[in-house]
């Protein structure tokens, strides 16, 4: 393709990111060597895992080959731990081939090295020590996010110098057609067929298509001419590489074989750019033993400027000198960091390389910390003088910040339309600030108000004001002061909150906004009605009593409201006053079903309402229809809740029945109508409120929970060690109720009891202190010894005078002593005896026997003096 035109700057711009073809190798071992687990998140190693399973590698493997790349050991534990936790958390599983062996096939280094590839850490320069990254330009050579791929989509370049090695394409077309793929030999001639060599080393790609133009003339005559017929286009093909040298103060200097293509910026970037000690303003190019051109970066950094459009020729040598002035700004500039200044720059030049002061930087004044022969010195530059200021080596640079202060501030807040912050001007007073934030509330508190001054020692002054005096114009008005602070209080800032209180048997217990006006019935209405359980007549409300001398502690008023919220009479007409307490007391006949059960050997298991308040056991058997022939009475049992069983609340069961409620709503395959859909509305907001109950002594509400926990606490502490119960076993006598239904033995039930009848048992437990604690079938006539002997015979800690043993139905009986003989109890069957364990003893030590051999000798002597007197 012809280009016309001027060598313009897109094509150096796109000459300089032209990818860089140097003899080193790829970075990706040094990447691995570089790479640290805990930087890595989940789903890199998830992909790390991957990655080695797609390749046919399993753990073991990629650890082994982490380890041959040059992973630190340390960081191999790490990954190794990473890896197992997510496994173990159901993360990639292991990976192994078809017949279970964990030898995978062999994989070659580079695809290797992409499983490791992506894993580096996620900052660019993290490996960058301080003081490299304070370097300014320092990052650009070391950015490993700019992309360098390969492109060779760009127009040939007319000003390109031929050499040796290139290869050039010549398209003869129009009346003529012929193409010509041609290289270029090392004495800088191509040859043409039917023409002869032509010599093109050495010169410009325009000054070459002319010369192979007048060439081509003598076979085709058609390219002379005014009206040519015929037309010639030279391009470049496969391009020649370059040797050039890079030397000094560089991160990798060497010799480099770069595309001709090449200009001394991609060169730069091949050797990693200038060190910590390198310079980036006098880098020279040397070419034919001749400095060629000096190169400053900044022009690049600052402007976007190339310093050349050369690109590289064969020997070229590229050196990078040591820095000659470098000096550092801090503080509010744009870019902190080290600068190198050239001779004849000053500080204002320095100010734009960083880029400028941030809006919050002093701006008239910068401090300079200098070196001089002997020691160090501070000067102050002004803003005039930064043009002629000029820099040295080893100056540091600070700029200052501006004052955290206003010049014109005054605030205001309170019972405002707009309070806020505004500014002051000349002669603004405490009213025309009031204007400015759109006027008062209506709630505002007119008598005072306060406005905190800042004096000129930064001491607080409080001037009160008389607000309705100021704006009615009848009081003097208060001129404001830089930092000025007006606070208007409102009327309820300055009283207690308004709220009344209910409680008892209403729907939604507790405090609610006091409003004038307010009666009982409005506050039973707002705490969402009337329980069923609740009594409308003798409502009771405490009111608070201000000023009595006499030590009545409240007042009690007694009013009666209809269930449909109607008041009568004086009731009607009384009012509630702030914090009043409503009680609304149950009804004295309303009782909740009580429920009990019945299991085992009877006709009808199950649950049970208890009908009166007196019914007996007697009276749940005869409604359970009776024994059956398989029950074995001496075995029932009545099961019982204590005083640790947490009975679950009214409005736990409440929401319980709720609950079921919408499930069978939802569960209907009926189609639900207008009445269902509010009333699952209505459930829903019940259902979701917190079930909160009791207060403590200051109000707070306390949970079931924390109840719980508090009874809990209370038991250890008044016992050390004691297993909390909440139900227990009562013994019963069942026969005996049986024959004398409503006697001594006919207990009264309570809620949650349960009977429970067995079949006839058979056996006998042995548990505790003896040698083979077990099981053994139930004989008549064997005693407790012959049971204990079935398991062994008591072990050596045995406590045998405080066996007992528990009956099936509950009883317990201890052994007894007649004699120092042990009389044990007699055997039912389903007895469980139970042998307990000597308390231990610890033994008198040499200091216990020489006390009491004291204590003995003083008895002896004090009884042998009282004698004697």
């Amino acid at each position: 393709m012809r280009i016309k035109g001027p060598y313009r700057i897109k094509f150096l711009l796109v000459l300089f990111f032209i990818p860089i073809y140097y003899s080193v190798t790829a970075q990706s071992l040094q990447d691995i060597q570089k790479l640290r687990a805990d930087d890595l998140s989940d789903v890199q190693i998830e992909q790390l895992i991957k990655r080695a399973e797609a390749s046919g590698m399993n753990e073991q493997q990629l650890i082994a080959v982490a380890r041959e790349r040059g992973l630190p050991m340390s960081e191999i534990s790490k990954l190794q731990r990473r890896i197992s936790s997510l496994r173990s958390g159901g993360g990639a599983a292991a990976t192994s081939t078809p017949n279970g062996s964990s030898q995978t096939r062999q994989i070659a280094g580079g695809e290797v090295d992409s499983i490791f590839e992506g894993l580096e850490p996620q900052d660019p320069f993290a490996n960058l020590t301080p003081r490299q990254k304070q370097i300014f330009g320092y990052t650009l050579f070391y950015n490993k996010e700019l992309n360098f791929n390969p492109s060779l989509n760009i127009p040939t370049p007319p000003s390109y110098i031929i050499g040796g090695g290139d290869q050039l394409l010549i398209d003869v077309y129009g009346a003529s057609q012929q193409s010509y793929e041609l290289v270029v030999n090392p004495e800088g001639n191509i040859f043409i067929p039917n023409i002869g060599p032509i010599q093109v080393g050495g010169a410009s790609v325009a000054a070459a298509s002319a010369r192979i133009k007048t060439a081509l003339l003598q076979i085709y005559s058609g390219l002379a001419g005014t009206d040519p017929n015929t037309f010639m286009e030279l391009r470049l093909g496969n391009i020649r590489t370059v040797s050039v040298a890079l030397v000094g103060e560089l991160n990798r200097p060497g010799n480099y074989k770069l595309p001709s293509f090449a200009s001394p910026f991609n060169a730069l970037f091949a050797a990693g750019g200038p060190n910590e000690n390198g310079s980036f303003r006098h880098i020279q190019l040397y070419r034919d033993n001749q400095l060629f051109i000096e190169i400053d970066i900044y022009d690049f950094l600052v402007k976007g400027e190339l310093t050349t459009t050369s690109t590289l020729r064969d020997n070229d040598v590229i050196i990078v000198p040591p820095v000659r002035n470098r000096v550092e700004v801090v503080g509010p500039v744009r870019r902190e960091g080290l600068f190198e200044v050239k001779p004849g720059e000053n500080l204002s030049d320095l100010i734009g390389y960083a880029g400028g002061f941030k809006a919050d930087a002093y701006k008239e004044r910068i401090t300079l910390t200098r070196v001089t022969e002997t020691e160090r010195k501070v000067v102050d530059v002004d803003a005039e003088n930064f043009e002629d200021f000029v820099p040295q080596d080893g100056d540091s640079y600070r700029v200052g910040q501006i004052r955290d202060r206003f010049v014109n501030r005054v605030q205001i807040s309170g019972a405002l339309m707009r309070p806020g912050t505004f500014s002051l001007h000349a002669g603004m007073t405490v009213r025309e600030l009031i204007e400015k934030a759109q006027g008062l509330r209506e709630d505002a508190f007119l008598n005072r108000a306060t406005l905190y001054r800042m004096q000129a020692d930064f001491s607080l002054e409080i001037i009160p004001l008389n607000l309705e005096e100021i704006i009615n114009g009848e009081g003097k008005d208060v001129e404001l002061q830089r930092e000025d602070v007006l606070y208007i209080a409102s009327i309820y800032d300055i009283r207690e909150e308004y709220f009344v209180k209910i409680s008892g048997e209403v729907n939604n217990p507790g405090s609610f906004p006091f409003g004038e006006n307010m009666t009982v019935a409005d506050l039973v209405l707002r705490s969402g009605g009337f329980k069923e359980s609740a009594s409308a007549s003798q409502i009771e409300i405490a009111r608070r009593v201000k000023s009595d001398q006499e030590g009545k502690l409240a007042e009690i008023i007694l009013i009666d409201v209809d269930r449909d919220l109607k008041l009568d009479g004086e009731s009607a007409q009384l009012r509630l006053r702030p914090f009043d307490h409503v009680i609304v007391r149950r009804s004295p006949g309303f009782q909740r079903e009580k429920l009990v059960r019945v299991e085992g050997e009877v006709n009808y298991p199950g649950e049970y309402a208890i009908s009166r308040a007196n019914e007996r056991i007697s009276d749940l058997l005869n409604r359970a229809g009776g024994i059956n022939q398989f029950a074995y009475i001496k075995g029932a049992t009545l099961i019982r809740r204590n005083e640790f069983y947490d009975a679950p609340s009214e409005r736990d069961i409440e929401t319980k029945n709720l609950s079921s409620v919408r499930r069978n709503i939802l569960r209907s395959n009926s189609g639900r109508s207008e009445f269902d859909e509010i009333l699952l509305e209505n459930i829903n907001e019940e259902v979701e409120e917190k079930d909160v109950e009791q207060t403590d002594v200051d109000g707070n509400l306390i949970s079931d929970d924390f109840r719980k926990k508090t009874l809990e606490s209370f038991v250890k502490r008044d016992s050390v060690q004691i297993e909390i119960k909440t139900m227990e076993m009562v013994g019963i006598d069942l026969a005996a109720i049986l024959q004398n239904p409503g006697g001594p033995n006919d207990l009264i039930l309570q809620e949650g009891d349960v009977l429970s009848i067995p079949k006839e048992l058979q056996t006998v437990r042995m548990r505790g202190e003896v040698l083979y604690p077990t099981s053994a079938r139930y004989r008549e006539k064997s005693s407790f010894k012959d049971y204990i002997s079935r398991a062994g015979g008591f072990t050596s800690r045995s406590h045998r005078g405080r066996s007992y043993v528990v009956y099936a139905n509950g009883d317990v009986e201890r052994t007894k002593k007649f004699l120092f003989i042990n009389v044990y109890p007699s055997m039912e069957p389903g007895a469980e005896i139970i042998v307990p364990k000597k308390p231990e003893r610890q033994p008198i030590s040499v200091q216990g026997w020489v006390g009491l051999a004291t204590s003995l000798a003083t008895l002896v002597i004090l009884i042998d003096r009282l004698g004697t007197n």
